[in-house]
């Protein structure tokens, strides 16, 4: 536990300025990974936090992503582009219909992509979209390119009003900071699971009319960074 503490302490002193140095974060390398040990468990759970947060605050999952990208230097380029995944089409969720003020015949197309970033996938979405509520312009783009969902529709300056939010996943064990016991520290690394973090959504035009449902799942990829280096002057 003094060693969460004494982990919390420092991420604390960096954000608030204190005379600590972080020495920049390369792209992870295979001996760059996390250590499983208290002080990275807490930097791992802060980050998800930090990232979850981030998520929430803007109506744009692959703009933020691409700040994140760009933050944490996971490529050379800063910019998330999509992946289309073909032929495995899910059936539209219970209550869909109700969450977007459709009808039972009105036509919804399903799109699944993956948004990557250089050579990490970052987020694993499934989107639920209502064609009429959208331009001949961004249907075509949207059936004939990778272009990421958010990209095209922006002229639609949308709104997003987040269902649920959930951590798929952390580092350390509910009541932690009540002193619950921690995982033993490992010389080895800290073992995450693919999926990290999973949003549900759905995404609002600016004439206040739902046209997407969306169910953005993040991978252990936001996490594709070396950990910092504090350093003291």
């Amino acid at each position: 536990m003094r060693a969460i503490r004494r982990g919390a302490a420092a991420a604390c002193a960096i954000g608030l300025g204190g005379s600590l140095l972080v020495s920049p974060a390369p792209a992870r390398t295979p001996d760059a990974a996390w250590r499983d040990d208290a002080t990275s468990r807490v930097e791992v759970l802060a980050l998800l936090q930090t990232l979850n947060a981030d998520l929430l605050s803007h109506p744009s999952a692959t703009l933020t992503l691409e700040r994140w990208c760009g933050a944490h230097h996971l490529a050379p380029e800063a910019k998330v582009v999509a992946e289309r995944v073909r032929g495995e089409d899910k059936p539209l969720p219970e209550e869909a219909r109700k969450q977007l003020a459709i009808g039972p015949d009105e036509p919804v197309r399903y799109r699944r992509v993956q948004l990557a970033c250089g050579e990490h996938v970052l987020s694993e979405a499934d989107n639920w979209y209502v064609p009429s509520r959208l331009t001949d312009a961004m249907n075509h783009e949207l059936d004939t390119t990778d272009t990421p969902f958010g990209k095209v529709v922006q002229p639609l300056h949308f709104r997003r009003q987040t269902l649920s939010a959930e951590l798929l996943w952390s580092p350390l064990p509910q009541g932690w900071e009540n002193g619950a016991p921690v995982p033993a520290s490992k010389d080895s690394a800290l073992e995450i699971p693919h999926h990290v973090l999973q949003h549900r959504a759905v995404l609002f035009d600016q004439d206040n009319r739902p046209f997407s449902l969306v169910v953005e799942t993040y991978t252990s990829e936001v996490l594709a960074f070396a950990p910092v280096v504090v350093t003291r002057p």
